[in-house]
């Protein structure tokens, strides 16, 4: 039987242990690599190729959203089950536009992280029993042509505008993404430009209303 080959991701090592240790107890179940932000995820999934990435959303650096998205556009094969503790129906609506496969909520997934391996191994969706797989079809359905609003950015963009939010300087977001300090000025200005918003402050609270950093992780 070909083994599962599993990489999990969430900022939380307690979290990380328990799924790990439910995962070893799996047959055919393989976990091959931690990651505890988004963009450590991008750089192991291409040394460790796993089947499966099991994602917290939130996460420092870059989110388990856009994560699963750069996956999507990159690593196509790779299925993404996304692991919250949100049971917002915007949570899991964004989590599966973005590509993921499965959306599993925290408190539940002892029990159900081997059924939603075994479902997205075999290409179909699984969402957690709590959630209501009508009503996130019937939100997908109104929501294909207009799109979140952060979607009116681009992916760099959004990954800059994380970080702001984070508290990073500009400084150091430069360091992280190895780009010129005048190249995150320039993207910070079409930032403001393109919502609208006239000061770093008014950056941050818009990330936080969005979704994209959550103060709650």
């Amino acid at each position: 039987m070909k083994i599962a080959r599993v990489l999990l991701a969430d900022d939380h090592t307690l979290m990380r242990a328990g799924i790990r240790a439910l995962l070893e107890k799996v047959p055919g179940v393989e976990v091959v690599g931690e990651a505890d932000d988004g963009r450590q995820v991008l750089s192991l999934v291409e040394s460790v190729e796993p089947h499966v990435v099991l994602m917290d959303i939130a996460m420092a650096k870059l989110n388990g959203l856009e994560a699963a998205a750069r996956l999507a556009r990159e690593f196509p094969a790779v299925k993404v089950i996304i692991l919250s503790m949100h049971t917002s129906e915007e949570y899991v609506v964004r989590a599966l536009r973005a590509g993921a496969a499965g959306y599993l909520l925290k408190d539940s997934a002892t029990a159900e992280v081997p059924l939603a391996l075994q479902a997205v191994l075999r290409g179909q969706r699984y969402l957690s029993r709590a959630i209501s797989a009508q009503a996130i079809d019937s939100r997908l359905a109104a929501s294909s042509g207009s799109g979140h609003p952060l979607e009116l950015l681009t992916p760099r963009q959004r990954e800059i505008l994380q970080l702001i939010a984070e508290g990073k300087s500009t400084k150091e977001i430069a360091f992280e993404l190895k780009v010129s300090a005048k190249t995150i000025e320039t993207h910070r200005a079409q930032l403001m430009r393109r919502l609208n918003l006239h000061d770093v402050a008014s950056l941050v609270r818009y990330a936080i209303r969005a979704g994209l950093v959550i103060l709650d992780s």
